[in-house]
């Protein structure tokens, strides 16, 4: 396949003017100028042009849960659902994922091993999707967030062996919830800690002998600080709450940077309306903390938490826009959705960029993001391993 464009996006905003990618099965084989990589491809070969189009990587949304459907009480709609309903369901979030030009995404919990099951169906390409980087069953303490999807565990040696079941399942991340979440009515409250120190560092320790990274669900300071310690890859939401409010401690984030630890805000495709659900001064309180994150250099990762209350599977541009609110920059943002992400994902050297070698998990659409991050919403193509999925 030859995709020609008016510009291609190769490297942190950097355009390549009329340019071209060769695409060989699922791998991207020479990016160039046109009339140089056009003598290179086949006379047979599919030729997508798109004159006036821009060209970028896929993108990465680094936070989803496909087992859950968005609505106002996603946890019944999960109870309610067999298995064979939900995967059913799960093939049309990740079809929608696809179509709002996400060609990768991590998902942090689902039951069963369903979304591994989802993963297999649209690697074979029986089931139009993005690549999905699962964490299997999540684990947490009896009773504790997210409990209802079956990995509760107590102790050292039930908390290695859950471990393992997931990456024998074919896991590419183990989530720990760390602290309590919002989603879970009966459980801890979000700013609470979950696991002893001696179950956390066993978890992470387990994963990492296996060479799979470890998400951290973690909410309350103390679970920050705690998932830091232990040595965890990234940490999602990373709110510093306490009992009565936030703590941010400077000296956990600077461990954050100092380690090279991603922290996915997981940010709402409706951040816009945080101001009133919690109040207008605690949302710009919630806000000025991801904004001392990125000042302080934390390497932020885009994800929307899709599946839970109110969040679809077709907002991660939306939610890109909280982060220009913040006033990072448009090259930034994008990066966190590409580049950034794919190497928190530990995807780094395969996905994420536009390059020889890497996956051909492309984008198409009119418009510069660099100028003007809802362009990424006007798609003219979307290319997934090499796949061209027809909108």
């Amino acid at each position: 396949m030859l995709i020609t464009a008016g510009r291609v996006l190769v490297d942190s905003g950097t355009y390549l003017d009329d340019g071209a990618i060769l695409i060989e099965g699922d791998s991207i084989t020479a990016v160039g100028p046109r009339v140089q990589i056009a003598e290179q491809a086949d006379a047979d070969a599919v030729h997508l042009a798109f004159p006036e189009g821009i060209v970028v990587p896929g993108l990465i949304d680094a936070h989803v849960h496909l087992a859950f459907d968005g609505g106002t009480d996603p946890v019944t709609t999960l109870h309610e659902s067999t298995d064979e309903t939900l995967l059913k369901d799960m093939r049309r979030r990740a079809e929608q994922l696809l179509r709002s030009g996400v060609t990768t995404a991590r998902d942090l919990g689902d039951r069963n091993g369903l979304a591994l099951r989802l993963d297999e169906e649209i690697a074979r390409g029986g089931t139009p999707g993005p690549r999905i980087v699962s964490a299997g069953t999540p684990a947490t303490p009896p009773g504790g967030h997210c409990h209802f999807l079956g990995g509760e565990v107590s102790g050292v040696a039930e908390v290695r062996d859950l471990v393992r079941r997931n990456i024998a399942a074919g896991a590419g991340v183990i989530k720990a919830m760390v602290t309590g979440g919002g989603l879970t009515k009966d459980g801890p409250k979000s700013w609470q800690s979950q696991f002893t120190w001696e179950e956390l560092q066993a978890l992470v320790d387990e994963a990492h002998q296996a060479g799979v990274p470890v998400a951290a669900h973690a909410h309350g300071t103390d679970g920050i600080a705690a998932a830091v310690e232990a040595g965890v890859d990234t940490i999602e939401h990373c709110t510093w709450m306490t009992g009565d409010g936030f703590d941010l401690r400077q000296d956990v984030l600077k461990k954050i940077v100092d380690d090279g630890i991603a922290v996915c805000p997981a940010v709402s495709p409706h951040w816009q309306m945080l101001p009133r659900f919690f109040g207008e001064e605690r949302a710009a309180a919630m806000f000025d903390l991801v904004r001392q994150m990125a000042e302080a250099g934390a390497k932020l990762v885009a994800g929307t938490d899709a599946g839970v209350q109110r969040a679809g599977f077709d907002g991660l541009v939306p939610a890109l826009s909280f982060y220009a609110h913040l006033g990072l920059p448009t090259s930034k943002i994008l990066d966190m959705a590409t580049a950034d992400a794919a190497d928190a994902l530990g995807l780094g050297g395969t996905t994420g960029r536009i390059v020889p070698g890497f996956r051909a998990d492309l984008l198409v659409i009119e418009g510069d993001p660099l100028e003007d991050l809802d362009a990424l919403r006007a798609i003219r193509a979307v290319v997934a391993a090499g796949r061209h999925h027809e909108l």
